[in-house]
Formats: C-alpha cells, structure tokens, sequence
C-alpha cells in the first residue's frame, strides 16, 4: 500500500469512527434526557454532556472508538491515563469524582465533598443510559451497580 493510499485510508477510518462516536454520544444523552426527565431535571438532562462534543473530548473519541465501551478506557489503556476523562470530569458536577478534593487535614489523602442530590439524581440517569447504551440487549437492571462496582466506586 503507497503512502498516500494509507493516509487515505486513515482518514477514511477516522472519518468513520468520529460519526460512529458522535452517534453514541447522541443517542447516550438522548436516553440521560429521557431518564432525567423521569426524575424532574429536565434541564440537566438537556445539558447533559455536552462537553463530549468539545474538540479535545471529541477528537479522542472518534480515535478511540469501538462502540462497546467508552473510549475514555481505550485511551487509559494505550496511554496511561486518559485526557479525555481528565477534561469531562472536571467540567461535569454528576460525576462524583468532580466533587474530590485534597483533605486538608491529612496530607496526601483525598477527601469528598457534599454532592447536591440533582446531581446524584444525573449521575444515576447517566449511568443507566450508559450501560443501555454500550450494553444493548445485555442490559438489566443490576448493570449500573455492577459498572460502579467495576469501576473506581467502591
């Protein structure tokens, strides 16, 4: 294969995933609209992740897509550490690592904060449309407790 057609193909494939990727964003935050609803944030639900099609969190996502999980975590693997994730949780209050912060009173130890219930609210919508979403079929009800559990929740 000559350069040009590799680069070309790159792209293509590139090109491929950013729409793969913005049509799971899309319809992830369609579902957290409809969960949020259900539970009178309607707002929220309307605002809900819109940092995911920012330029830095977008552009990752379509690199690292594979549409059965969040590209957060293939970035993590391939890197270390995914930016992504870095930048969405720190501009996104339903998720609770947006509420850490250093404890003051024991060095090198963090500590939560108080985390206001509409945001606990969105968090629980999130993660039951997440689940629905790279799941599919596979989903039940114990999915979003056994992803929080897997995760750093414990």
């Amino acid at each position: 294969m000559k350069i040009n057609e590799r680069c070309d193909f790159l792209l293509s494939s590139f090109i491929i995933n950013a729409c793969r990727h913005f049509n799971t964003i899309t319809k992830h935050r369609h579902k957290v609209i409809k969960h949020c609803f259900k539970a009178g944030i309607l707002w929220q639900g309307c605002l809900h992740d819109l940092s995911k099609y920012s330029f830095h969190e977008f552009i990752v996502g379509a690199k690292y897509y594979q549409g059965t999980r969040s590209p957060n975590e293939a970035e993590r693997e391939a890197k270390g550490y995914s930016s992504a994730w870095m930048h969405h949780k720190g501009r996104n209050k339903h998720h609770f690592e947006y509420w850490l912060d250093y404890n003051e009173h024991k060095k090198g130890e963090v500590k939560g904060m108080p985390m206001p219930r509409r945001y606990i609210a969105e968090m629980y919508c999130d993660r039951v449309a997440a689940c629905k979403t790279y799941q599919k079929g596979d989903y039940t009800e114990l999915s979003p407790i056994r992803y929080f559990y897997k995760g750093s929740g414990k």
